[in-house]
């Protein structure tokens, strides 16, 4: 059973989301909040596997919850919700430890997929799509030619490329076809990039890249 929290200042999108999810025989809602100070509490005191966080909210935001979730030792998966796919929360949001976003008007065959996408592991927000946000939000960024973080020399060059071709928006299938691999090859290849990194899944493969300067946006493939 897949335990969620649903977080949202407005009544009605939890009432929505509750009644789609409880129809799924293998997910169960076992707490609401209204905003992020609620959700943190919650998420204390709760067995959660997978939060949908919603980022605009009075008092405590979903960006400061989710990054306060995200540091707690047994930590959930943080879905954000956000009305824009270009939000300007989402880029802080993921950086804070989310695994992905969703729009809130997702379908409800796509909402339950992505949370059984990040309750596996995996983030739900496609590669190009993060790609996109983050091109939009350079100004968080650091500036191109920063200092590598020396984590980054543990990784083989094949490891390194593939995070760079992560971050760039292919998919498994896409990376495998370009480096001439199996995908399996490349999956066992991102696995361990995950693992010598410290990193949860693809979206902070995308947020890592960029930020260490390996990615630069608009630059050539």
């Amino acid at each position: 059973m897949i335990r969620v929290m649903l977080v949202d200042d407005q009544a009605l999108l939890r009432v929505g989301f509750r009644m789609v999810l409880s129809a799924q025989p293998d997910i169960e809602v076992v707490a609401e909040a209204v905003d992020g100070a609620a959700a943190v509490e919650a998420a204390r005191s709760v067995e959660v596997d997978v939060v949908l966080m919603d980022v605009r909210m009075p008092g405590m935001d979903g960006v400061e919850a989710t990054r306060l979730i995200c540091a707690a030792a047994e930590r959930p998966r943080v879905l954000i919700l956000t009305t824009f796919d270009l939000d300007e929360y989402v880029f802080a949001a993921l950086k804070a430890g989310a695994s992905g976003f969703l729009l809130k008007d997702v379908p409800p065959s796509d909402l339950i997929s992505a949370i059984h996408s990040v309750h596996s592991g995996d983030a739900v927000v496609a590669p190009s799509t993060t790609r996109r946000l983050l091109e939009r939000f350079t100004v968080h960024l650091p500036s191109p030619g920063m200092a590598e973080p020396v984590a980054l020399g543990g990784l083989t060059a094949r490891e390194r490329e593939v995070l760079v071709l992560v971050a760039r928006g292919l998919s498994n299938g896409e990376i495998a076809d370009r480096l001439e691999l199996a995908e399996a090859t490349v999956k066992t290849h991102l696995g361990r990039v995950l693992a010598k990194l410290g990193l949860r899944d693809r979206a902070q493969v995308v947020v890592y890249a960029y930020e260490s300067g390996l990615v630069v946006p608009h630059s050539a493939d």
